[in-house]
């Protein structure tokens, strides 16, 4: 072998692949993992709870347009990613997870953390896999990263047990002596020793053998897209009302240069778009062409509408929100979503950014639609000035609002902002305007609370010199408080916001409505900001 181990034949591939940095919380079963990353230049970033490792996995794939990678030990350690692998897998960011697992010979004999984690990871991921020999693990990990960008993209876990991944003269001192072979005399130890070297030729030796392809699900700009791109054009040249609506799986698998040309391409096609998602940013903190604001009544009236990259889900009502009688086009790269609930007019299997660039090519110049304008900038500028009609600056306790129009005053033009909460995180949601495309990061349709700390994480290493805010609830605070001494190890300087009213107000409002009490929904005023100090942040009340 040219490497000293099978760790290193994953770093090594993990730095062609353009990977940063692989996020962890350590573990004997992927300790390798870890030296070999570290030994071809990537960053290793250690946190303080699995799950933690995974949502940075996914924060990274969502800024840099490459997968994202987290390694975590057996058993406990890849349960612990199952919420965030399952967030990944719902909002179709792809990366790659690293799974330890116990030795090949003793699986099913009852070793420390051996579980049956296949069965598991496959209900939450695009592919899983187990790598058996040495010989595997490159190709393996090749075609993880292919399946994990390819069609509808997602999460991929890659099961990697401690006899592939340590050096053979390790591997076959723990097969003696785990197995008892080192113990046995005569004859039967000599065939016994035997049997164990030819098991470990085969493990360390044998050529690889070809996995079968899978079928990509659709191909980038494949045939015939460009006569839908141009019949989508021609249905905009006669448009009075258009409207876009940009989602989150138009910005999947885009580098930031990428991103910077779907913006300029949104930009030339001239009309009215709401962004969703991942998208938010997209057009940059103000553009005229962008729209926060009463989306349900301008999809009702409008006579063309393009949903590039969302479902027709709750968030979309369902396209029953939509005008009945408008040429409506799905773009999507997900077969059944481009018709879910909602037939549109027409329907295009794409990735939704790139066709969105396509079309910009192939439209003409947009006309003037001053009165369709004026009337979508007068409800905006009305319900801004409703918010902020709302802020309340009297009191002994600080108003959300009034606190979000400050803080939008304040944000760098790099800002990354991350959500991860509920009453308080929504009320940000419309009032902060992120600044630049790939800089704002939400949970998405999964809904998951906890995402915070490791979004935070993610950004901070993949963009190190950006301002990164998180706002918090304080319920959804706890779960990622802790991940502040990960911050503090490791120079990041994310600035955390918890509103605390010490309730889950978003549950307690309906809960004592409906059934009279609150139970289960109280919380104290706790000193959070004496936690981070504690962690070894700055903490201010």
């Amino acid at each position: 072998m040219s490497h000293p181990h099978g760790g290193s034949i994953i770093g090594e591939l993990l730095a062609e692949q353009g990977v940063q940095c692989v996020y962890t919380l350590c573990g004997g079963h992927i300790s390798p993992i870890l030296i070999g990353a570290k030994a071809h230049g990537i960053k290793i970033v250690d946190v303080r709870d699995e799950v933690t490792a995974a949502f940075a996995a996914d924060a990274a794939s969502r800024m840099t347009g490459i997968p994202g990678v987290a390694a975590v030990t057996a058993g406990p350690g890849v349960t612990n990613t199952v919420t965030a692998i399952k967030n990944a897998q719902m909002a179709q960011q792809p990366l790659v997870l690293f799974g330890g697992a116990t030795a090949t010979i003793l699986r099913g004999r009852g070793a420390l953390q051996d579980i049956d984690q296949m069965s598991l990871m496959k209900t939450v991921t695009k592919w899983c896999v187990r790598v058996t020999k040495v010989q595997d693990l490159r190709p393996v990990v090749e075609k993880a990263f292919k399946v994990a960008k390819e069609g509808v993209p997602g999460p991929v876990f890659v099961e990697v047990p401690v006899d592939v991944l340590y050096p053979e003269g390790i591997v076959e001192e723990w097969y003696l002596k785990e197995s008892g072979v080192e113990a046995m005399k005569g004859p039967v130890g000599k065939v016994a020793r035997l049997a164990m070297q030819g098991y470990l030729k085969r493990q360390f030796h044998m050529p690889h053998l070809s996995l079968p392809d899978r079928p990509s699900l659709s191909n980038p700009l494949s045939p015939g897209i460009g006569r839908q791109a141009q019949q989508v054009a021609d249905a905009l040249a006669g448009a009075r009302k258009p409207v876009l609506v940009v989602g989150n799986q138009s910005m999947v698998n885009l580098t930031p240069t990428e991103a910077d040309d779907l913006a300029a391409a949104v930009t030339r096609l001239g009309i009215p778009v709401f962004l969703g998602g991942s998208s938010r940013g997209l057009l940059g903190r103000s553009s005229d062409l962008q729209f926060r604001h009463k989306r349900s009544k301008a999809l009702r009236e409008a006579d063309v509408v393009i949903v590039a990259g969302f479902p027709f889900d709750f968030r979309m009502g369902y396209g029953r929100k939509i005008n009945k009688d408008a040429t409506l086009v799905s773009i999507n790269l997900e077969a059944e979503a481009l018709r879910k609930n909602r037939r549109p007019t027409i329907a295009v299997q794409e990735h939704p950014g790139r066709f969105l660039v396509l079309l910009a090519e192939k439209a003409a110049a947009p006309p003037a639609r001053a009165d369709w304008f004026a009337a979508l900038q007068e409800q905006e500028d009305a319900r801004d000035a409703e918010i902020a009609g709302k802020a309340n600056t009297e009191g002994p306790l600080v108003d959300p609002i009034h606190l979000f129009l400050r803080i939008e005053e304040k944000l760098a033009d790099d800002s990354i902002l991350i959500v991860d909460g509920g009453d308080f995180v929504a009320t940000g949601a419309y009032i902060v305007r992120p600044r630049a495309p790939l800089s704002w990061l939400d949970p998405g349709v999964f809904g998951t609370l906890g995402v915070g700390g490791g979004f935070a994480v993610g950004a901070a290493s993949v963009r190190p010199k950006a301002e990164v805010w998180l706002f918090y609830g304080d319920g959804s605070s706890a779960y990622s408080l802790a991940e502040f001494d990960t911050y503090r190890r490791l120079g990041y300087a994310p600035i955390a916001v918890i509103g605390t009213d010490a309730s889950w107000q978003q549950i307690a409002r309906d809960q004592i409505v409906i059934l009279g009490d609150d139970v289960g929904t109280v919380l104290r005023r706790t000193d959070y900001h004496d936690v981070a100090e504690g962690y070894g942040g700055k903490g201010l009340l």
